[in-house]
């Protein structure tokens, strides 16, 4: 049987198909981590950022694979496995099974990375989905949600706190949104995806642009001058921001960009819009934020 609380949050959910009964369960799933999280006095130290973020706490209108968070300030001494045992107890008291594992990357990198895993169809029968839909999942298809920690963040990041209601009411610290955009548009400008494009970056460029349009100037050139990104002795400054958008878009395969986002949507009439000259228009609403640019 179903834990009540868990059973409450699908029922938000409109499932038809496999592809969204799994969406649904990812983003189930990354609400639970984050109460668990939250739990074990994460947020003291460390912030929720990127795609998922927004979808959670800002209402992004897109499904997210992946949960970011950055640390307020470097530790070298931070280990996310600390956290290994409170996710999965947590989960288990929802009546979910699910297992961590810290990745161990052998390049060095500022960044910490896990996963959790489970089995989805064992998992959406758990939590109450309907049984002749669940059935249609493949037996061995794996849930694995990434987290990732930065753990060596660059400056001049802001946040606040922001409440979660579901399984139960807890307390998330977020960086801010014109921080978000800031590493928004790293991610767009220097992402390094070789030949694909991150279609999901830029759909989100475009939800900023109308919701949300400024951004963190300072916090993207830290943020670009730490990766090696952007090395000019001069600083950053939002005309040079806006040509670099100019020469990324005359790059990009569009329909690559929307084919890598579809997945992520309820309604692909969203797409339709998309061209050229609309992220020229998107991008003519950003703006450097007036406190920091």
């Amino acid at each position: 049987m179903s834990h009540p609380l868990i059973s409450n949050m699908l029922r938000e959910y409109s499932c038809s198909n496999e592809q969204q009964a799994a969406n649904a369960l990812r983003e189930i799933m990354q609400n639970v981590a984050l109460l668990a999280l939250s739990r074990q006095d994460f947020f003291s130290r460390a912030a929720f950022y990127g795609g998922t973020a927004l979808r959670i706490l800002y209402g992004l209108n897109r499904g997210s694979e992946d949960m970011d968070f950055t640390l307020l300030s470097p530790d070298a001494k931070f280990d996310l496995s600390d956290y290994a045992g409170g996710l999965e107890s947590t989960f288990a008291s929802f009546g979910l099974n699910v297992a961590f594992s810290r990745k161990i990357k052998v390049a060095r990198s500022s960044v910490q990375s896990g996963f959790l895993k489970s089995n989805t169809k064992v998992q959406l029968l758990s939590i109450g989905l309907d049984a002749a839909l669940a059935q249609r999942v493949h037996s061995g298809r794996e849930m694995k949600i990434k987290i990732e920690v930065d753990v060596q963040p660059p400056s001049g990041i802001g946040t606040e706190i922001k409440y979660l209601y579901r399984p139960q009411p807890f307390a998330v610290r977020s960086c801010m949104l014109p921080d978000l955009l800031a590493g928004k548009l790293h991610a767009v400008l220097f992402r390094a995806w070789k030949k694909r494009v991150k279609g999901r970056d830029w759909y989100d460029l475009a939800w900023f642009a109308g919701s949300h349009p400024e951004y963190n100037l300072r916090h993207l050139e830290s943020r670009s001058r730490q990766s090696g990104d952007y090395t000019d002795k001069k600083p950053l400054t939002d005309e040079l921001v806006h040509a670099m958008l100019e020469e990324k878009l005359r790059q990009i395969d569009l329909d690559a960009v929307k084919a890598d986002v579809s997945p992520f949507l309820h309604d692909q009439n969203e797409l339709d819009v998309w061209s050229r000259d609309f992220f020229r228009d998107a991008f003519r609403r950003l703006r450097a934020s007036v406190m920091q640019g």
